[in-house]
């Protein structure tokens, strides 16, 4: 169960800006990079991504929520490693045929502006409501610029997925540190073949 508890009812300017399409595919990322690293996600640690990236408080996540989540982020993550957006698009496809339910307008009872939803109802397990409101967000993205929302990390040493949300050349990297690290990796190499001291 999600908890909503708002003093007072947000703006829909500000609700409008912590929920927009690329706010909830940026609260996917950090998501899907928390809830399927190699390490088992603790659920206040999920539960304070979740706060960071606009969710309302108090949030009380349980085991049994973060592994409904985490089971959502391992399918989220294929549309990330798809690498073309036919992948992306079969990827999502599938996402919306078999884990989501049809397309509803949600106020959670006056509390929030009217917004989309692919979950069954307001009160939908938390795997739920990720997989559903993650996939109507990249779908967005995917339509919108015709391209995968995102990628993984070419870093052999990260697994991290990220998201391309401008334009210009074809991202590899989720950080311009991982960037810098494979730059660096690949000169020393470079050096080493020719000889150079």
């Amino acid at each position: 169960m999600r908890y909503i508890a708002l003093v007072s009812p947000p703006s829909n300017d500000d609700w409008s800006t912590r929920h927009s399409v690329r706010a909830t595919a940026r609260r996917t990322a950090a998501l899907v990079n928390a809830l399927t690293a190699r390490s088992r996600p603790d659920p206040g640690a999920i539960a304070g991504i979740l706060l960071d990236h606009g969710e309302p408080g108090p949030l009380e996540l349980t085991a049994d929520d973060v592994a409904g989540m985490r089971a959502a982020a391992v399918r989220l993550r294929e549309v990330f490693a798809a690498g073309h957006v036919d992948g992306a698009a079969r990827a999502l496809n599938e996402l919306l045929r078999e884990g989501t339910g049809p397309l509803r307008l949600s106020s959670h009872g006056g509390r929030s502006p009217w917004h989309p939803h692919l979950d069954s109802d307001d009160e939908a397990p938390w795997g739920e409501w990720f997989l559903a409101s993650s996939c109507m967000a990249l779908t967005v993205l995917l339509w919108d610029g015709q391209r995968p929302p995102g990628g993984l990390c070419s870093s052999p040493s990260c697994d991290s997925v990220f998201l391309t949300l401008g334009s210009g050349p074809e991202r590899r990297y989720c950080s311009r540190r991982c960037a810098t690290r494979e730059r660096v990796a690949a000169h020393r190499r470079a050096r080493a073949g020719s000889g150079s001291p």
